[in-house]
């Protein structure tokens, strides 16, 4: 089966100002390392601009209206220290959005197996009614449930490995039993969340928190033996991943040691749930990542195991 990868230029016009680690410069390595004659049967598709009510399934109709009439029309504007947009952005976001919801059709549809959405800004510190570390809407958790009002699925489940807790998914999925959220991350760190005994109003959230200094065998082994039996226990019909890359022993943001193979690893697991549960449906979206040489490398070694499915 094919992997689709979804991007758009505008998610490169996206920029938080100079100096900024969430910068445009992340996903020109990305798309240069997927140039490669290894990616020749990589299936690229334009990612389509999100409809506001699609936002509006994960987010209240007032906040995206709040965020998109925020976007300056030059310079910038900050919702926060950390989240700082430019006339680009808003338009970018919901190219992001559009990403995940349209690689989910293409699944749904068996136009693929997976699907690997390039997009920025990043979106899983994004909670309901607040924009926040780097990151306006919560792409992965409108998909998960645009998934289940266009297509008549009831249990989603996210897996999100990047360095930093994904407070956003967590808040958004926290009372709904048919939502399932894991995390891997460092603790402590920003966005200070993910302790192991958030585990949400039904069971339903999952955090293998990891101190800072651990390597491969320790975010194996959480990986083993904490999120991917209870994953498997949930059985969802459809698996989304946050995939950050800033676990990275390269990375400048977070203490993790992940090596390039350790990202190839979890996608072979993930995917093998994935046809284990749910006839190999997975769609991936980029979260963080901010050391562009590992980051390129790792998301290389992410979309060469989904291509190997």
């Amino acid at each position: 089966m094919t992997t689709l990868y979804f991007t758009h230029p505008v998610c490169v016009e996206h920029e938080p100002g100079p100096h900024h680690p969430e910068n445009p410069d992340r996903l020109r390595a990305i798309n240069n390392a997927l140039q490669g004659p290894d990616f020749a049967n990589l299936e690229r598709r334009e990612a389509p601009l999100a409809a506001r009510d699609q936002v509006a399934l994960a987010h209240p109709e007032a906040f995206v209206d709040f965020v998109l009439e925020n976007i300056p029309t030059n310079g910038y504007r900050a919702f926060d220290g950390d989240t700082i947009v430019n006339p680009s952005s808003g338009e970018a976001t919901l190219h992001a959005v559009g990403a995940v919801t349209t690689a989910i059709d293409a699944i749904i549809a068996g136009q693929a197996e997976n699907a690997f959405c390039g997009v920025r800004p990043p979106g899983h510190h994004a909670e309901p009614v607040r924009a926040m570390g780097f990151c306006l809407f919560n792409s992965v958790a409108v998909g998960a449930q645009y998934a289940r009002r266009a297509h008549d699925l009831r249990r989603v489940a996210v897996v999100d490995f990047d360095v930093h807790h994904g407070n956003g998914t967590q808040a958004m999925f926290w009372e709904d039993s048919d939502l399932f959220y894991a995390s891997t991350h460092q603790m402590p760190l920003y966005p200070g969340t993910g302790s192991p005994d958030e585990k949400g109003a039904h069971g339903n959230i999952v955090n293998a928190p990891l101190r800072s200094g651990a390597g491969s065998a320790e975010f194996r082994r959480a990986m083993q033996e904490i999120v991917l039996p209870q994953l498997l226990e949930f059985a969802p019909e459809l698996i989304l991943i946050s995939a950050g890359f800033d676990a990275h022993r390269d990375d400048p943001l977070a203490g993790l040691m992940l090596e390039d193979e350790d990202y190839a690893w979890v996608t072979e697991e993930l995917a093998a749930v994935a046809e284990e549960v749910c006839e190999g449906r997975l769609v991936s979206t980029l979260e963080g990542g901010y050391d562009h040489a590992a980051l390129a490398r790792s998301c290389a070694a992410h979309v060469t195991a989904l291509m190997a499915r």
